[in-house]
């Protein structure tokens, strides 16, 4: 069975490892100790855990897009009718075109964090709730 770093993990889950170890600490996340005492978690694990942070994170049924990317807009280019917003989550960069009534309308500038919703080859921004964990 294949076993994950925290450096792994975190990459695989688009957080830091910090945010790992603190999940394995506060037991949402199983790890074990190898011979050298070095943490890591199973593969079987590590799927389990993103399955459940992506239940947690996709609406609640609010939608019928499922696949949904938390990041921070890092860009925002209007013209009189269009927007292109590009996004970062985690490794990835996302970029959506939209109208600028829509970029302007849910307050989309560089540093608010937003949620990239995908369906099929569209990308719907939402505006993410700023109590909200990563």
């Amino acid at each position: 069975m294949a076993t994950f770093r925290i450096s792994e993990a975190a990459a695989l889950l688009g957080v830091s490892a910090d945010t790992v170890r603190r999940w394995i600490d506060a037991g949402r996340l199983p790890a074990e100790r190898d011979e050298h005492g070095h943490r890591s978690v199973s593969g079987a694990d590590l799927a389990a855990f993103a399955r459940s942070q992506a239940a947690a994170e996709d609406g609640s049924g609010r939608s019928s897009a499922r696949n949904r990317l938390r990041g921070i807009v890092t860009e925002v280019i209007r013209d009189t009718v269009m927007a292109q917003v590009e996004i970062a989550a985690g490794p990835f960069r996302l970029v959506s075109l939209m109208s600028r009534q829509a970029a302007d309308e849910l307050g989309l500038e560089p540093g608010v964090v937003a949620i990239a919703v995908i369906k099929s080859t569209n990308v719907v921004v939402e505006v993410a709730d700023r109590g909200a964990s990563p």
